[in-house]
């Protein structure tokens, strides 16, 4: 079989701990690579870079961050949406306040500024958790977005309260169309994921998920809760803001606050949970099954009801597309609770011992 690592002898502790020990994985994500960086820019069209590829890395992204708070530090967050609109406002103003500033180092910049007020909400984490966490963060979610609203400051007094971003220069070069801005975007998650996949690996990594299980036991093997529990906030915030800046620059095109919304919070929280709770891949495949399913329904829903001779209104279709859109997310989680990555790694294990049984 093709899948095997028969022969792949290591002969270093390094080797055997790199990301992919298995040849083939190495192979496959290189293979993954190239065709994001070198395929998808020769054959895919506009629409598919800004409605589709765009949005799909962004969110990508910001579920990475709250799997990283959630998945792996076991800390639920509901306020995902306002950290990436403090990320988002935070780089406007360093581009606008600050002269010649470049617009990555105003990305990181704001995803700081996400994750200081990231360990403001986080506070509470060192008293309390579940459920009455989520609550505490829910109300970052309704604070931010009222401060953005209600302080001038932030959206340089804008009248009608939606800001145009500024244009995106990397190195002196103008970054204007949807495949440029794609690129752009594409580096900044590969990069980012890689951190990601290195911390959690890494002792930092390893005390979240000690928290995780068991904070007691975390807290009498000598792994300071406070610490870890700011960390976990810090970094997921951070990751959440990058990810609002770059919505607002690459996507939206516009800096608004309307646009981080609740219902934004609540879709990376179902992006995880889909995905795969405590997983890497599953913050990807969790943004692929959110963003594309809703365009499959809309694509196959319409053409169905014309096929059976039925005549429904647009309003009646899309609901219908909500409908089936929450019955196959229920569905999926009655099937496989632990989210597509578990599928991935189920599938995985089964062609390495094919064709015995498992």
């Amino acid at each position: 079989m093709f899948y095997r690592e028969t022969g792949q002898f290591k002969t270093s502790y390094a080797a055997d701990q790199q990301f992919f020990p298995i040849r083939q994985d190495r192979i496959g994500i290189a293979l993954l690579l190239l065709v994001a960086f070198v395929g998808v820019p020769l054959f895919a069209t506009d629409y598919w870079f800004s409605a589709i590829l765009i949005p799909f890395l962004i969110f990508s992204l910001a579920a990475l961050g709250l799997n990283i708070l959630t998945g792996y530090a076991g800390q639920l967050s509901l306020g995902s949406a306002a950290f990436m609109a403090v990320g988002a406002f935070g780089a406007y103003n360093f581009i606008l306040r600050v002269p010649g500033m470049p617009v990555i180092p105003a990305f990181l910049l704001g995803g700081l500024c996400a994750a200081a007020v990231g360990i403001l909400f986080g506070l509470p984490s060192l008293r309390i958790k579940g459920f009455y966490l989520a609550v505490a963060t829910l109300a970052a979610q309704f604070f931010v977005v009222w401060a953005l609203t209600k302080f001038g400051w932030f959206s340089n007094y804008s009248s009608s309260g939606v800001i145009t971003a500024q244009d995106i220069s990397v190195f002196g070069y103008g970054v204007d169309s949807p495949m440029e801005k794609y690129l752009l975007t594409l580096v900044i998650v590969a990069v980012m994921a890689v951190l990601a996949k290195n911390l959690v690996r890494s002792n930092t990594g390893r005390s979240w998920m000690a928290v995780r299980d068991m904070d007691v036991a975390a807290e009498v093997i000598g792994i300071p809760l406070m610490k870890t529990k700011l960390l976990a906030f810090a970094v997921s915030s951070f990751y959440c803001g990058v990810a609002g800046a770059m919505a607002a620059y690459c996507y939206l095109g516009t800096v608004e606050p309307d646009y981080f919304t609740l219902d934004l919070s609540f879709k990376i929280l179902f992006m995880i949970i889909i995905g795969g709770v405590g997983s890497i891949l599953g913050a990807f495949l969790g943004s692929g099954f959110i963003v594309l399913l809703p365009i499959f329904l809309n694509i196959t829903v319409h053409p169905l009801f014309s096929l059976l001779g039925l005549d429904v209104s647009t309003a009646v279709a899309s609901n219908l597309e909500l409908m089936v859109f929450g019955g196959l997310i229920i569905f999926f989680l009655a099937v496989e609770p632990h989210g597509l990555a578990r599928l991935w790694q189920i599938a995985k294990e089964k062609l390495r011992i094919w064709p015995f049984p498992h």
